[in-house]
């Protein structure tokens, strides 16, 4: 009886050793809970409202137009920002009477624009190892137009999943 215990009392300890290497593994190298402060991105994410990012993705790919990123903030990198990826590296990027232009080519982006009547942005081409970066409710995001490109290093994590409030829960592609 004695040994049968014992033998249940070193599975359970085992068991709660491997929980908190794989929980460690999983937050330090492929997703982290992150929250929403602001309403930059709005309409698609709201103050308070919690995201799974996907620490791991950028490991094997280059961040794409359109892509959520969670990054440290250039100025400060104390701070955490969530924006949209616009332009990428090499790419040309202006905004003329609230339009965005790539390569001359005007973004379509009602999917996930909020109105938006911002300044115009002079063309600038998007150096090597950066991206543009844009929050959806351009009139009340802090951007690449004021801070200028995002170095792709300072990127923690693609948005993968929000997950609070449950009532919005979303997959982002």
């Amino acid at each position: 009886m004695q040994k049968k215990h014992s033998q249940i009392l070193r599975e359970f300890v085992e068991t709660i050793i491997l929980t908190v290497v794989v929980f460690f593994f999983l937050v330090t190298f492929v997703v982290q809970g992150y929250r929403v402060y602001g309403s930059c991105m709005e309409p698609n994410l709201h103050t308070g409202e919690r995201l799974l990012g996907n620490k791991f993705i950028y490991r094997l790919e280059r961040p794409i137009r359109g892509d959520i990123v969670v990054f440290r903030y250039p100025p400060d990198p104390t701070k955490v920002f969530i924006k949209r990826v616009i332009g990428l590296p090499g790419e040309m990027v202006e905004i003329h009477r609230g339009r965005v232009y790539v390569n001359e080519r005007p973004l379509d982006e009602r999917l996930y624009v909020k109105a938006a009547e911002c300044e115009d942005y002079p063309p600038h081409m998007v150096p090597r190892g950066h991206v543009f970066v844009l929050g959806d409710n351009r009139d009340e995001s802090n951007d690449s137009r004021f801070w200028g490109e995002l170095p792709v290093d300072n990127i923690q994590a693609k948005a993968w999943l929000r997950y609070w409030p449950i009532n919005r829960l979303r997959v982002f592609r």
